[in-house]
């Protein structure tokens, strides 16, 4: 009982510590917000080796400097760009364009064309994957996801899903995770056999958009639904349920700090989850953002987040497409002061 009694002292203790510790923590914040030209936008990424974030707007890739702050809202051309991915350890990007159906293969310097290939339709999320070496399109109105080979600037086979598909996500040892919109689930592809190999179901899960592989074998899916879903990677089991705001667009995960951030755009709020220590696995943290908020960056170096937003004309008429007034696109810099 005495035994029982000092663990009991020590746990309690040890929560007020850190109850302390989190209440000294200057919350999150928008610290800046950064000035863009008017359009649409899609995902976001973050460069770190060129210490850049790049935004998919409409028919051109912004490219914003961290260290200085200025924005280059001409820095390569597109068609309705949906993504920007990094190739490691190379000079090159690619993006996803499906006004043209294709993927672009760029300069990382100086964002000048090397080559556009032609792909399938709705060429959207979009990722690396270490293993292989690939960039991993999502073509989400037919159900494909197409392999890129960036280095031999050339498309190297299709998988067919099956769905409708939305984002992607790597483990880095030859797994892809899908999310599969119009069935709220996961699918699970083998990229060595280039085959769907299994299929998670998320109950209550209604058009999931964001995916993110994080540490722990763990999958985080953003759905429309308003919740997000953690799940066992190997095994689809659900590990938590947490609820979060509508429209849903991305997962950020931060692997230095141990922390994935999920923007939902109909309540403007950025969801903060743990996934190391007492907190694991549940929102600690829901910093106040924009209504229309929905994907972003983060840079793991400084831990700061880029959330490409806009004021939108509200309300929205039944039956139509949310418009965004002009002269009001930012990009907000969320931080801690």
């Amino acid at each position: 009982m005495k035994r029982l009694l000092l663990a009991f002292t020590a746990a309690t203790a040890l929560a007020a510590g850190l109850a302390t510790a989190a209440s000294a923590a200057p919350a999150l914040s928008v610290i800046q917000r950064i000035n863009g030209p008017d359009g649409g936008w899609d995902y976001t990424s973050f460069d770190a080796a060129r210490g850049r974030v790049y935004v998919a707007h409409d028919t051109k890739v912004l490219a914003l400097d961290v260290k200085t702050g200025r924005l280059n809202a001409n820095f390569a051309d597109g068609a309705r760009l949906h993504a920007v991915v990094p190739v490691p350890g190379s000079d090159v990007l690619v993006t996803t364009n499906s006004g043209d159906k294709s993927v672009k293969i760029l300069k990382g310097s100086d964002g000048t064309l090397i080559k556009s290939l032609s792909v399938d339709d709705d060429a959207d999320g979009a990722t690396y994957d270490p293993s292989s070496g690939l960039v991993i399109v999502i073509n989400g109105d037919p159900g494909i996801v197409t392999l890129v080979d960036p280095r031999a600037e050339s498309v190297v086979g299709t998988i067919k899903v099956g769905g409708s598909l939305e984002f992607p996500a790597v483990d880095g040892k030859g797994m892809l995770f899908v999310n599969v919109e119009s069935t709220g689930e996961i699918a699970v592809v083998d990229l060595d056999k280039r085959a769907v190999v299994g299929r998670y179901a998320m109950a209550d899960c209604k058009r999931p958009t964001g995916l993110a592989y994080v540490e722990g074998h763990r999958l985080i899916s953003s759905c429309g639904s308003g919740v997000a879903k953690i799940l066992d990677a190997e095994t689809g089991k659900e590990i938590a349920s947490l609820k979060i705001g509508g429209f849903p667009d991305a997962v950020i995960y931060d692997r230095t700090r141990s922390l994935a951030y999920i923007p939902t755009a109909l309540d403007g709020q950025l969801n903060v989850i743990a996934l190391s220590g007492p907190g694991d696995n549940t929102i600690v943290e829901t910093v106040p953002t924009q209504i229309g908020t929905r994907t972003g960056a983060v840079d793991p170096r400084t831990g700061r987040l880029y959330l490409p937003t806009a004021q939108y004309n509200l309300p929205v008429p039944a039956g139509q497409r949310p418009t965004t007034k002009p002269g009001t696109f930012q990009i907000l810099v969320v931080g801690r002061p």
